[in-house]
C-alpha cells in the first residue's frame, strides 16, 4: 500500500516538506504561505536574496530560503539537500519559476530569447523534478506541481515562445505522471491573468480583462495557492497527470464562438 491509497486529512499538509521555486513574491509566495498555513515546512527559492529573506520572515521557523537561478542545475540539488537538512524530508516540489522575455511574432523571434524561455520554463522543471526524485521522492513518494498557464491551451498574440513552453511543460507533467506513479503524483496548474508583477502590463486596462471573465474579476495569487494546496494534499490522492485550469470561466466563454 502506498501513501496515497488511503486519503485522509483533507487539505492539510501536516509533516510535509515542500520546495517551491520562484517564491519570493506573487504566486510562488502565496503557495508557500498556504502550505505553511496547512502545516507544511517550505524551502523557497528565487534570484533576489533580499526579497527571499523578506518573504520568508513572516513564515518563521517553518521556512528556509536559498537564492540563485532556477537554471543552475547544481542549485536544484542544493535546495533539495537544504530541505532534508533543515526539515528532515522532501515531499512536494512546486516548479513555480518562469520567464517570458520574447514578445512579438514568433517567426521573427530572437532565438536567444526563445532558448531562455524554454530553458527556464521547460528544462528547469525537469532538472528540479529529477533532483527531488533522487533526494527523496523515489524512496518516499510525494507530489510535483508544475505552474503553467492557459496560454498552453490558447496562445495569445506575440507571446508564442511562452505558449509553446507552457504546452511543453504540461506534456512534461503527463510523461512524469506516467513514469513516477503510483507513489508520486504530478499535475499542472494553468492560471489565466493573476494580479502579480509579472502580469502588470496585461492589466493596464483591467476592466477589459475583467469583462472577459464570467466570474467578474482577475485572479489573485491566493486563488492559485489554494489550488496548489488541493493538488498537494490527500484530497487529490487520485489525481495525477492532469491540468487544473484557473481562469474565472474565460476559456468557457471563448469556446462559445
Amino acid at each position: 500500500m502506498n501513501r496515497w491509497e488511503q486519503p485522509s486529512g483533507g487539505f492539510r499538509l501536516d509533516g510535509q516538506v515542500a520546495v517551491i521555486t520562484g517564491a519570493s513574491r506573487g504566486i510562488g509566495l502565496a503557495i508557500a504561505e498556504a502550505f505553511v498555513g496547512a502545516g507544511a515546512k517550505v524551502v523557497i527559492t528565487g534570484r533576489n536574496a533580499d526579497a527571499l529573506a523578506s518573504a520568508a520572515e513572516p513564515l518563521g521557523a517553518d521556512a528556509r530560503w536559498l537564492a540563485g537561478s532556477v537554471g543552475n542545475d547544481a542549485m536544484a540539488d542544493e535546495t533539495c539537500a537544504l530541505a532534508l537538512d533543515a526539515f528532515g524530508g522532501l515531499d512536494i516540489l512546486v516548479n513555480g519559476a518562469g520567464t517570458n522575455p520574447q514578445f512579438g511574432p514568433l517567426i521573427d523571434a530572437d532565438l536567444g530569447a526563445y532558448d531562455k524561455v524554454m530553458a527556464t520554463n521547460v528544462r528547469a522543471p525537469l532538472v528540479w523534478s529529477q533532483a527531488a526524485w533522487r533526494a527523496s521522492l523515489r524512496d518516499h513518494g510525494g507530489s510535483i506541481i508544475n505552474l503553467a498557464s492557459v496560454a498552453a491551451l490558447q496562445p495569445v498574440r506575440d507571446t508564442g515562445s511562452y505558449a509553446i513552453s507552457k504546452a511543453a511543460l504540461h506534456q512534461l507533467t503527463r510523461v512524469l505522471a506516467g513514469e513516477l506513479g503510483p507513489n508520486v503524483r504530478v499535475n499542472t496548474l494553468a492560471p489565466a491573468i493573476v494580479r502579480t508583477k509579472f502580469s502588470e502590463v496585461l492589466l493596464s486596462d483591467e476592466q477589459a480583462v475583467v469583462d472577459a471573465y464570467p466570474l467578474g474579476r482577475v485572479g489573485e495569487p491566493v486563488d492559485v495557492a489554494q489550488a496548489a494546496l488541493y493538488l498537494s494534499s490527500p484530497a487529490a490522492s487520485w489525481v495525477t497527470g492532469t491540468m487544473l485550469v484557473l481562469d474565472g470561466g474565460g476559456m468557457a466563454i471563448r469556446a462559445r464562438y
